[in-house]
């Protein structure tokens, strides 16, 4: 073999090849002006912090009231929740969630169902999230604050999904019907995913999740008994 040629082959193939993926290490937490005071009954817990294992700084979230709902830039992840909103049973439970400017890379906003002992270390919860970015949901749950999230729903291309748009803005409305010992996951009024309620976290707490790193406004969190 030529060694000149192979180099030469060699030297293309990294020249042309895809860039690689932007790294968690590559796009941190973003510091966020004027965060850390919520509204009145709201409690926010973020996730553990890239550098240092615990809970990232509530100074870097940004969540108010804005209209009729609520609005939330934030550098870590974190969830949203108040206390009165619990429910069990049969139920639905909707929101609209408006993503303002596409993040970095691609990041996840959604609701949660299910919330039990949110503040400590023992939370759980099951969340239903959407990526405007790419058209992408997923349903994952949380059985312990340290504990990595278990997939319900790997991440899974649906045109229910609404991409962002050439501003990166984009709104997507998703809705949890509990039924029965059933539960249905829908966008935009289209079901993407049902299954034995028994096999997520169906009874508790009701709010919103953030993932890293975006610029969302809330819709009103819209609880019914069925």
């Amino acid at each position: 073999m030529n060694p000149t040629r192979f180099v030469t082959a060699a030297a293309v193939f990294v020249l042309f090849a895809p860039p690689p993926r932007l790294s968690a290490q590559a796009d941190p937490d973003r510091t966020v002006a004027g965060g850390g005071t919520f509204p009145a009954g709201w409690h926010v817990r973020t996730e553990p912090s890239r550098q240092t294992g615990q809970a990232a700084p509530l100074a870097n979230v940004k969540f108010s009231g804005m209209g009729d709902g609520l609005h939330a830039t934030v550098g870590p992840a974190a969830i949203y929740w108040r206390d009165r909103d619990t429910v069990s049973g049969n139920y639905h439970v909707v929101a609209k969630i408006t993503q303002m400017q596409n993040p970095a890379h691609p990041e996840a906003y959604g609701i949660l169902i299910g919330g039990r002992n949110l503040a400590d270390s023992t939370q759980s919860y099951t969340y239903f999230l959407v990526r405007a970015v790419d058209g992408m949901y997923s349903i994952r749950r949380r059985g312990g604050y340290m504990t990595r999230p278990a997939a319900v729903v790997e991440w899974t291309a649906s045109d229910a999904v609404t991409k962002a748009d050439s501003t990166g803005k984009a709104t997507n409305e998703l809705s949890v019907e509990v039924r029965g010992g059933r539960a249905r996951f829908m966008v935009n009024g289209k079901e993407v995913y049902a299954g034995d309620a028994a096999s997520i976290d169906a009874n508790g707490v009701v709010g919103y999740r953030v993932n890293h790193n975006l610029d969302v406004h809330l819709g009103p969190l819209g609880i019914h008994k069925l």
